[in-house]
C-alpha cells in the first residue's frame, strides 16, 4: 500500500505561518524575514509575531536580530522557551549550535533539527509565525509544507534575471504543495547613490514585478539596495526598529501591510471554496 502525505498538525500557541522563502541564496530572504516580522508588529501592535529560523545550514537570525545563548526549557511541558528581542520571540538552530561551527549533516539529521524546531518550542498566542525558510527547493522545503498548514508564502528575489528563474522554481513548488503563494517581493530594486541622489538599477528592473504578471501572483512590493539596511542588518538592530522613519523601513512596512491584506484576500476565498491567486 502506498504511503500517504504526513497529516499537517497545526504549530501550538500559532494562528497563521508565513514562509519567507527564495530560489537561491543572497537575494535578501532572511533581512525580509526579519523586517517582515517587525514590520507586522509596527503596523499593528496588537499582533504578536515570532520568528524561525528553518535555514538550517545558514542561521542568520540570531546575529540579525542580537540574540544568542541557548533556550532554557519550560518546566511545564520541557519545550525551548524562545529568544526574545524587539518583541519578537525567536528560535533557531543557531541557538543550539557554536557560532562558527560547521553543521556538516546528513538529510536525517536535518530532519530531525527541522522537526525539534516545529514542535518543541513553547510558542505563546502568535498571530503570525514568520519562517526564515533555507534557499531552493529541498528537502526542508518540502518537510515544512507537508507537516504544517502554512497561510501563504512570500518569494524574494533580485530584478536580476538569473535570481528569477530561482524564484519562479520556488513559487511553481509552493502551488505544487497548494500553499498559497503571497506575492513576490522585489528585493535591491534600486540603488540610491548617497551623494547626489541619482538612481541606478543595479540588478535590472523590474523583473520580479514582470514575474509576478507572468505567475498570477501578487507583487507585495520593492525594497531598495541601500547601505542603512546592511548596517542595521550587521549591527543586529534592524532597520524597521532602529531607522522606523526612514524610506528603507517604510518599504518594509508596505510589504508588511501587502502581505496581511493576501491573507485575508486568501482567508475570504478559502472561505468561499475558490483558489486564491
Amino acid at each position: 500500500m502506498a504511503r500517504g502525505l504526513p497529516k499537517q498538525k497545526p504549530i501550538a500557541g500559532v494562528k497563521q505561518v508565513i514562509v519567507v522563502a527564495s530560489g537561491k541564496g543572497g537575494v535578501g530572504k532572511s533581512t525580509t524575514a526579519v523586517n517582515l516580522a517587525l514590520g507586522l508588529m509596527a503596523n499593528d501592535p496588537s499582533k504578536s509575531v515570532g520568528l524561525l529560523d528553518a535555514d538550517v545550514f545558514g542561521p542568520s537570525i540570531p546575529k540579525m536580530m542580537n540574540l544568542r545563548g541557548n533556550p532554557e526549557l519550560s518546566h511545564s511541558n520541557n519545550l525551548m522557551i524562545p529568544l526574545m528581542n524587539y518583541g519578537v520571540p525567536c528560535m533557531s538552530i543557531g541557538f543550539l549550535v557554536e557560532d562558527v561551527a560547521p553543521i556538516v549533516w546528513r538529510g536525517l539529521m536535518v530532519m530531525s533539527a527541522i522537526e525539534k524546531l516545529l514542535r518543541q518550542v513553547e510558542w505563546r498566542g502568535l498571530d503570525y509565525l514568520v519562517v526564515d525558510m533555507p534557499p531552493g527547493t529541498g528537502d526542508v522545503q518540502l518537510s515544512i509544507t507537508q507537516n504544517i498548514p502554512i497561510a501563504g508564502a512570500v518569494i524574494v528575489s533580485t530584478p536580476q534575471d538569473i535570481a528569477l528563474l530561482d524564484a519562479r522554481r520556488g513559487a511553481e513548488m509552493f502551488k505544487k504543495v497548494n500553499v498559497p503563494v503571497l506575492g513576490l517581493v522585489q528585493n535591491m530594486s534600486v540603488f540610491h547613490c548617497p551623494n547626489c541622489n541619482h538612481q541606478t538599477h543595479i540588478f535590472g528592473s523590474d523583473g520580479a514585478r514582470q514575474l509576478a504578471d507572468t505567475l498570477g501572483v501578487s507583487f507585495l512590493g520593492d525594497v531598495p539596495l541601500h547601505l542603512n539596511i546592511r548596517e542595521t542588518s550587521d549591527r543586529g538592530q534592524p532597520v524597521v526598529v532602529s531607522s522606523p522613519d526612514s524610506p528603507e523601513a517604510a518599504a518594509y512596512r508596505r510589504v508588511a501591510s501587502a502581505v496581511v491584506q493576501r491573507l485575508q484576500e486568501v482567508d475570504s476565498s478559502q472561505a468561499d471554496g475558490t483558489e486564491s491567486r
